[in-house]
């Protein structure tokens, strides 16, 4: 890649969104009597996925995935599925977010702001799948936003994550 191509990418970046997947609750059982669960994370062109969990509807992933961030109004959409060895892993439900509120937030003037203080909240409503009341936060820093998700097409299921903020040198930022 030639400099200017790399500049020009830099400068319609807005910098990192670090994404933790934290854990699944109550999965849909997709095996005999349990599944073996990983997560996809899109983002327009961007897709990464998180390790599979052997045997476990309720998994602890504790993994971060990096998405860059171009566009804050390209929602972002996560798919459960359940590995399969020998056919088509099958899909366990999915959720969409937006990270529009929580770039807001990270346009709060810091300079005064305690620990700990909610920035604003995303309340559940049937233009997201949150399952409850979503708070960004300035925490030792930085922000943070922690999200629970209810899963669509499915019968049950919850993935809980969090989100961080990360500013690039040489970004447009925010």
């Amino acid at each position: 890649m030639n400099m200017a191509a790399g500049s020009s990418l830099m400068a319609n970046l807005m910098g990192l969104l670090r994404i933790r997947i934290k854990r699944g609750v109550n999965l849909a059982v997709r095996d005999l009597n349990t599944s073996d669960p990983y997560i996809v994370v899109r983002m327009g062109r961007q897709k990464l996925k998180t390790r599979v969990i052997k045997k476990d509807v309720n998994p602890e992933w504790n993994e971060d995935l990096t998405l860059s961030v171009q566009d804050p109004d390209v929602p972002i959409k996560l798919t459960v599925y359940d590995h399969d060895t020998f056919s088509l892993d099958d899909k366990m439900g999915e959720a969409e977010f937006s990270i529009k509120e929580f770039i807001e937030a990270l346009k709060v003037e810091v300079g005064s702001v305690p620990n700990g203080t909610v920035i604003t909240t995303v309340h559940p409503s049937r233009l997201n799948c949150l399952v409850e009341e979503s708070h960004v936060i300035y925490r030792n820093g930085r922000f943070i936003q922690e999200l629970c998700l209810r899963l669509n097409d499915v019968e049950c299921g919850e993935v809980e994550l969090e989100l961080h903020w990360i500013d690039l040198p040489g970004s447009k930022g925010i």
